[in-house]
Formats: C-alpha cells, structure tokens, sequence
C-alpha cells in the first residue's frame, strides 16, 4: 500500500480544494465532519489504512473553509450547497465514473445531498448521521453558528463549549466555516425515499446527536445500520468504524 499523498485543485469557481489519497484499486470518497479535516477524521484513527488495505484508492477532501483547503471570507464564495458542488468538481477533476462515497457527520449530509443532485456512487456510507440530522439540518446548522458566535463566552463543558473546543484544536476559520454552515441545505424524507442504491448507516449507539440512526436507515429503500461503540465524538477514534466501512465496500 502506498503513502498518503496530498493533491489540489481549482474548484468549480476557482478556489483551492485540497485532497489526500491512500492506497490503489477501487476509488472511495470519505468527506470529513465538520470543524475537522481529512487527516484528523480518517488518517489519525487508521479508519483509511483499513479500507485501502482491502484494496480501495481511498480519495479524502478538506472541506472548503477545513483543513488545507482555501476559507475565504466572502460570502460570494458559499452558494447554496457549496461543499456538494466542490465534491462533484473533484469527481470531475479525477475523472471518476465508477466510485463509492461516504462521508461522518457534516461529510455524511454532504453526502446525502450529492446523491439528491444526482450524483451515482456504486455504494454509499453515512457516518456519525441520524434522520433528524437530515431532514431537520437547520436545526444542527444554528447549534453551531450560536456556538461559533459565541465562541468567547460559551459556558466550559456544554456542547457548544466542547464544539468550539475543537474547531480550535483543528484550527478551522471561525468566519469562514459560518459561511459553510449558512448554506447548508435540508434534504426531504420524500427526497431520501428516492435513494436506490445500497446505503450503510454506521453510527455510535451512544451518539443521538443527529437523531436516531436505525430510522435513518428505515428510511433508506436500501439502507442497513450498523452500530458501534461511542458517542458522536468518540465513535470516529473507534477501530470498528473502518472495519464496518471496509466490510460494506467489498461486499
């Protein structure tokens, strides 16, 4: 298996987008969570080495305003549902008709969009993701932006306290990443009915930050759930999140 690699391009409006690559065979996208990026999310916990071990090209974008790539501060620069319009330049850029995608957290609602655009992986994974964190988006997207908002003053040990406890450890622009959450899009139930291929919802049983899981998977024609250990922050660390992943792409 090769080495991680680090790649960018111009985006679909000329932004820099960055990416990692490991390893060779069948191309999968993971899209990272939000605050963090590709290194923090699939890298540091081994999460890719156990999926490009099985013999996958494993393909792992900074989100725009996360990680190495650009975080303007223009608004100009957030049309609606900017974070799928950069993963669908990226499948352009690279060439890709045959893939698999998956994504935690904010990577698994980007996810979910991309497909509603009509995008057609062969698989797809939602990670960290529950029905409410879907089709209530809005709600998740206003959590953060008052944390954010209130960054300074946010009382020690909360929720909000500890999300911006770590957008400060991974660094993200505080300014540019409110841009990402106001342009957040919310996906119907009716939308997510649409959704043909087979789905892996993969979340900690003791994460219910975007609601319920298994209904999430329910509302799948072709969704599946498996749970793993720990919450929403902790399941990610979790050795079963790669080989749950892993499983479902060579099946």
């Amino acid at each position: 298996m090769n080495s991680v690699s680090e790649h960018h391009f111009a985006s679909f409006d000329g932004e820099r987008i960055a990416w990692r690559e490991l390893g060779e065979g069948r191309a999968v996208i993971l899209l990272h969570g939000l605050f963090s990026h590709a290194e923090m999310n699939w890298l540091r916990w081994k999460t890719a080495p156990v999926i490009a071990a099985a013999g996958f090209r494993v393909i792992m974008p900074d989100f725009r305003a996360h990680g190495l790539s650009a975080a303007p501060h223009d608004a100009a620069a957030y049309p609606l549902d900017v974070l799928a319009q950069d993963i669908e330049a990226l499948v352009a850029h690279l060439g890709l008709t045959d893939f698999d995608l998956g994504g935690y957290s904010l990577g698994a609602r980007t996810t979910v969009r991309l497909l509603v655009r009509g995008l057609r992986p062969r698989r797809a994974v939602l990670a960290g993701m529950g029905l409410n964190g879907i089709v209530g988006s809005k709600l998740r997207s206003d959590f953060f932006l008052d944390a954010i908002a209130n960054r300074d003053s946010v009382e020690q040990g909360t929720p909000a306290w500890m999300a911006v406890q770590f957008m400060k450890t991974t660094g993200t622009d505080p300014e540019a990443v409110a841009h990402v959450l106001r342009v957040q899009q919310t996906t119907e139930a009716a939308a997510l009915a649409r959704i043909d291929m087979p789905v892996l919802v993969v979340c900690g049983v003791d994460d219910d930050d975007n609601g319920s899981a298994p209904d999430l998977a329910a509302a799948l024609p072709d969704g599946r759930y498996v749970g793993i250990p720990g919450n929403h922050m902790s399941s990610v660390t979790r050795p079963e999140l790669g080989t749950a992943i892993r499983d479902f792409l060579v099946a």
